[in-house]
């Protein structure tokens, strides 16, 4: 996956199917992101339930499947996490949005399919499934707002940067794109709504988001923004090793560290490519 090489991803996965017992798919008992949901069965002409069972970054990328998947399908209901619904009203693929209620999920259809598996079930890489826009009208901020983000949650600590080291991003404009109040010098020192809407307008106006690996991430690519993802020496399987660049998102640069936990030197080199972007694009007006 890593080296985008899809195919032989897909064999490996294929096979690893073949060897899971079906008893323990969906298994109420485990964690909702360990479980496997296709059992491999076929899901043309059938009604497909799309379950959500990962992150909120997982989903946003994943999505852009769902149109693949309505072509063959019957129909195609996708139970999400709530707090992305709004972004999906209406988006291509989707023949019924729901939201996922851990407590009462749906019942099964003729076929169910994580969003993860999506890739899998139709042997499809991103180059063959471009991502949806979707229709987000941009924050009116000053031209050259950077959009910042620099926590990654609980779900591996080491994704996060320390937040004073970002204190060299906002030399210019910048916006924080984190919940919660910060001391550094941003057009929002509050943080960001928790909302979103509202926070995909804050991505969709900024002149460049530069970000770790969380869901800010994905909302900046899916929105086609200008991105600059901040990952480990040893980064998600998504993302690439050997070059800055990504088949995930076209728009996004990839900056990793030089060695394990080496987060000064990955950012001196990207405030030092922020500054030489600043020179070439100076901050007037609004974008």
């Amino acid at each position: 996956m890593r080296r985008g090489d899809f195919p032989a991803a897909w064999t490996i996965a294929a096979h690893a199917l073949t060897r899971c017992d079906p008893t323990t798919r969906d298994d109420p008992a485990l964690p909702y992101h360990l479980r496997w949901v296709w059992d491999g069965r076929p899901f043309r002409d059938r009604d497909v339930l799309v379950r959500c069972y990962h992150g909120l970054g997982d989903t946003l990328m994943f999505s852009r499947f769902l149109p693949l998947l309505a072509q063959r399908a019957a129909r195609v209901t996708v139970e999400m996490q709530p707090h992305l619904l709004p972004l999906f009203r209406g988006f291509p693929g989707i023949h019924r949005l729901v939201p996922f209620d851990a407590a009462h999920p749906l019942p099964p259809q003729d076929c169910d399919i994580e969003i993860m598996e999506l890739p899998l079930a139709l042997r499809t890489g991103p180059a063959d499934a471009p991502m949806p826009r979707l229709g987000i009208a941009p924050a009116a901020l000053p031209r050259g707002t950077v959009g910042l983000c620099w926590g990654a949650g609980d779900w591996d600590a080491a994704r996060s940067v320390p937040e004073a080291m970002f204190a060299p991003f906002c030399s210019g404009p910048a916006l924080s794109l984190m919940p919660g109040p910060t001391a550094l010098p941003v057009l929002n020192p509050q943080g960001c709504p928790l909302d979103m809407v509202r926070t995909a307008q804050l991505v969709a106006g900024s002149g460049l988001v530069v970000t770790v690996d969380t869901m800010i991430a994905h909302l900046a690519g899916m929105l086609g923004r200008p991105v600059w993802l901040l990952v480990k020496h040893d980064p998600d399987w998504r993302w690439p090793v050997e070059t800055p660049f990504t088949p995930w998102y076209p728009t996004m640069r990839v900056w990793r560290q030089p060695a394990p936990g080496d987060w000064a030197a990955v950012l001196g080199h990207v405030a030092d490519a922020l500054e030489r972007l600043r020179r070439l694009q100076p901050a007037e007006g609004t974008t």
